[in-house]
């Protein structure tokens, strides 16, 4: 009787030590973050994503100078507060607060490394026209 469980014990405890391990590393990933900025755009598209694990996902488009082809900046969402926010600011200069966390273990935690914490409505640059050419 006792040869029987004592397989079923190891394997448990084996189970059980890798489910901790994977739990302590994503809890690392999300707590300890490999760089913080900012960045400003035109915030593109914002939307919750996700078959089983929804997460909310968005893009915005940075131009450094104008007619210069925009560089897109994608980004997720974990707070709601900061979610409502971006969903009413759809079409708008935004700058956003991120932190960046690497080695993110599933996608059920977002789609992107950047994991923006705030979020600011930017009044709009206006159109500068390019030297020598007439608007």
């Amino acid at each position: 009787m006792a040869s029987t469980r004592r397989p079923l014990f190891y394997i448990s405890t084996v189970l059980l030590a890798a489910a901790a391990l994977f739990a302590l590393y994503a809890w690392f990933t999300l707590s300890w973050s490999y760089s913080t900025g900012e960045r400003a755009g035109y915030l593109q598209k914002f939307s919750e994503r996700g078959w089983l694990c929804k997460t909310w996902e968005g893009e915005i488009l940075m131009a450094t100078m104008p007619g210069a082809i925009p560089e897109r900046f994608p980004f997720t969402v974990r707070e709601q507060a900061v979610a409502r926010q971006l969903s009413a600011a759809i079409g708008q200069r935004v700058v956003l607060t991120y932190a960046q966390h690497k080695g993110i273990p599933t996608s059920c935690f977002g789609d992107t490394e950047y994991f923006v914490e705030k979020v600011v409505l930017s009044p709009g640059q206006p159109h500068v026209a390019a030297p020598g050419i007439l608007p």
